[in-house]
C-alpha cells in the first residue's frame, strides 16, 4: 500500500514519524510521497521556510515532497505520478475535491482531533477548551465530500483536566494520532476496520480564529476569561489595554474561596485591578468572580511572572483593563 501523507503544522509530526516507521518495517506498507504546504515566511528575516511537516519528512524519507498552491489540474498530475493508494491527511489545510480523491483507489483517512461529530472544521483543539470541556479525543475518519463529516474508523477519548493550553493540549492530541494511526492502517489493509457512520444531525462546528478573537472582555465570567486565555495560548493570545498600552495576559486562573479586596458596598467594575495574592498572583474582577493572573507582558516587552511585573508597574492595582 503506497500511502501520500498530507499534513502541514508541526501537530502532524508524530503521525508523520509513525507511519514512517511502519513503512520502514517491510510489511506492504511505503510512502509514496509528502502533500504539505508552500514553504512561507516564519521568522523575522522573511525568508521563507518549509513546514514543519515537510523538515520532518525530508529527514525521515526520500520520497517526493509536493507544495502546490492549489490542488489544481497540475497538482493532480503530480500526484498521479507517486501511484499512491491511499490518502492519509491530517491538517492539511486544504481541502478535497472528488477529481483530486479518485486518484486514491483506497480512498482517503483524516485524523481529526476532536470526538467526531462534535467540532468539525479548522479548530477543534480551541473549540473544546474555550468551552470548558471535560473531555475531548481524537477520530480517524473517512474522507467525505462535507469537511469532516466521513465515517469514523478509530476514535478514542481523551480526559481534560481544565488547565490544559492550546499547546499542551496540541502535542497530546499529536502523540495520540501516532499511536491510533498505524493500528487504522494495518486495519484498512486487513480489512477489519468496521466504519460507523456519524451522526449529522448532532454535528457541531468550529471556524477559524482571528487575532481580535484574543481581546479579553472583562465583563465575562472568570471561568470563561479562564478559559479563553489558555485556549488562545500559543496564538493569538488573550490581550488588553492598560491605559495606552496592550498588555498580554499569559497565565491566570480562578482562584477557589478567595474573596474579593474592597470594602463592602465599594463599586467593583469589571476589569478593575483589586490587588495581589501571594500565592495566586495579580487579582482582577470580571463581570462574575476574580481572575489571578500569574504571567503577563506588554506587547513590546518580555513576559514577566507578576511578582516582577508589579515590580516594574508600582501604580498598576487600582487601575482599570480593557
Amino acid at each position: 500500500m503506497r500511502i501520500l501523507f498530507a499534513g502541514s503544522p508541526e501537530i502532524t509530526v508524530p503521525a508523520l514519524e509513525a507511519l514512517a516507521v511502519l513503512c520502514g518495517e517491510g510489511n506492504g506498507f511505503s510512502m509514496a510521497g509528502l502533500l504539505t504546504n508552500p514553504d512561507s515566511p516564519k521568522k523575522r528575516s522573511g525568508k521563507p521556510e518549509p513546514t514543519d511537516c515537510a523538515a520532518a519528512f525530508q529527514r525521515l524519507s526520500t520520497a517526493p515532497v509536493l507544495k502546490p498552491e492549489k490542488l489544481d489540474g497540475a497538482a493532480r498530475e503530480l500526484v498521479s505520478a507517486l501511484n499512491p493508494d491511499l490518502l492519509v491527511s491530517f491538517a492539511y489545510g486544504k481541502i478535497f475535491g472528488p477529481k483530486f480523491l479518485a486518484l486514491f483507489p483506497l480512498g482517503g483517512i483524516n485524523i481529526h482531533p476532536s470526538l467526531l461529530p462534535k467540532y468539525r472544521g479548522p479548530t477543534p483543539v480551541p473549540a473544546a477548551i474555550i468551552n470548558r470541556d471535560t473531555e475531548t479525543g481524537i477520530t480517524i475518519q473517512k474522507l467525505a465530500a462535507e469537511m469532516d463529516s466521513g465515517d469514523i474508523l478509530i476514535q478514542e477519548t481523551v480526559p481534560l483536566s481544565g488547565r490544559e493550553t492550546t499547546g499542551t493540549l496540541s502535542e497530546t492530541m499529536a502523540a495520540k494520532a501516532a499511536e491510533l494511526l498505524p493500528a487504522a492502517l494495518r486495519g484498512i489493509a486487513g480489512g477489519t476496520l468496521r466504519a460507523k457512520v456519524q451522526d449529522h444531525g448532532e454535528a457541531t462546528y468550529c471556524s477559524l480564529i482571528l487575532k481580535e478573537n484574543g481581546i479579553i472582555d472583562w465583563n465575562l465570567s472568570a471561568p470563561e476569561i479562564d478559559a479563553q486565555i489558555r485556549a488562545y495560548d500559543p496564538w493569538p493570545l488573550s490581550r488588553t489595554m492598560h491605559g495606552d498600552l496592550e498588555l498580554i495576559i499569559l497565565k491566570a486562573e480562578v482562584p477557589e474561596g478567595k474573596p474579593p479586596l474592597p470594602l463592602a458596598g465599594s463599586r467593583i467594575l469589571p476589569g478593575e485591578v483589586l490587588g495581589k495574592d501571594e500565592e495566586k498572583g495579580i487579582l482582577i474582577q470580571t463581570g462574575d468572580g476574580i481572575l489571578a493572573v500569574s504571567a503577563l507582558q506588554y506587547q513590546t516587552k518580555k513576559a514577566l511572572d507578576w511578582k516582577a511585573f508589579l515590580n516594574g508597574a508600582r501604580n498598576f492595582t487600582g487601575t482599570r483593563l480593557g
